[in-house]
């Protein structure tokens, strides 16, 4: 017997925002008022799969009369998030310590990117504490081949235990995919030696598989003492102070943000090596994991952007952000 999930893939794509088919046809049915031989077309399914659904939804306790209030009101933080910020899929979990965010925000963030992946993609992985948990999480749910991973900004001296190599070399190797490691420091000395290190020929080849990625896995961070980008070491504490003085708030894979989405340039920005932010706008699957109240300008600056299509975060954020 196919699980509810199975069911949806073989018919119509289950969208981000629901764990699994059921919850899917449960809200269409209660909350969207369609009916049942409606959610059978959308779905791809029998009308008889939709009434077991939403039998199976009451059995589990996703509905009563009216969906469970604790699924509910994270679908509908979800879709809120997806309505405001012209997201394509929004993945809410529930509350929980502050202190296992990134483990949990992790976890959701490979469930999504698993139920993504297709034979032959490209996955570009940037780094932090979210990513390395989802790449140390994932597992694919059916087998795929022919898979690349390949790190999308240059290595850094900073803390080893959430670097782009680390990042990059766990996740391809839970998925069994061909590893690409991006040979060159994520900042250089000068924009000169920079161009000259580009133009090297195995350069160049990882540079157009950055350039080539199907979907790509990163987080958001703020700018704080305790935030990532300043354990990382792409960035001295002057630097990263510059940043802030020049209206900085955010940084996402090794560039510096507005509280616009604005690239804030300059000299150490320019002999970053890595994907650029217009660059990172052209992935067509960009997947950002970011949770926690202190992240909220920051969040909102990068989804405001467009620069991710779908976002994982928890449902106090979720909140946080609607309430801005």
């Amino acid at each position: 017997m196919k699980s509810a999930r199975s069911v949806a893939e073989a018919g119509s794509s289950l969208p981000t925002e629901f764990d699994d088919a059921v919850m899917w046809a449960a809200w269409l049915y209660y909350a969207d008022q369609m009916t049942q031989s409606e959610i059978a077309k959308r779905l791809g399914v029998s009308r008889a799969t939709i009434v077991n659904h939403l039998q199976e939804a009451r059995e589990r306790g996703i509905v009563s009369v009216n969906i469970n209030p604790q699924a509910g009101g994270r679908t509908s933080v979800a879709r809120a998030l997806m309505q405001r910020f012209g997201l394509s899929g929004v993945f809410v979990i529930p509350n929980g310590e502050e202190e296992s965010v990134s483990q949990r925000l992790g976890d959701a963030g490979a469930r999504v990117l698993a139920d993504q992946i297709e034979d032959g993609d490209i996955i570009g992985v940037a780094w932090g504490r979210t990513v390395l948990a989802a790449a140390d999480q994932i597992s694919l749910t059916r087998p795929l081949s022919n898979l690349t991973v390949v790190q999308v900004s240059g290595s850094s001296t900073g803390e080893p235990d959430f670097s782009p190599e680390l990042c990059t070399s766990l996740l391809s190797n839970r998925i069994h995919a061909r590893c690409v490691n991006l040979l060159a420091p994520a900042v250089l000395s000068t924009r000169e030696l920079k161009a000259a290190l580009l133009a090297e020929p195995v350069l160049k080849k990882q540079m157009d598989l950055v350039h080539s990625t199907h979907r790509i896995l990163f987080g958001v961070g703020d700018l704080g003492p305790r935030s990532t980008v300043r354990a990382s070491g792409i960035a001295s504490r002057e630097e990263v102070d510059d940043y802030i003085a020049r209206g900085a708030v955010a940084v996402i894979i090794g560039r510096f943000i507005d509280a616009h989405g604005a690239a804030v340039g300059g000299d150490h920005d320019e002999r970053m090596v890595g994907i650029t932010l217009d660059e990172l706008k052209q992935v067509p699957s960009r997947i950002c994991l970011a949770g926690g109240r202190a992240k909220v300008p920051a969040i909102i600056a990068t989804l405001g952007a467009g620069y991710a299509t779908h976002f994982v975060t928890d449902i106090a954020t979720g909140e946080a952000l609607l309430a801005v």
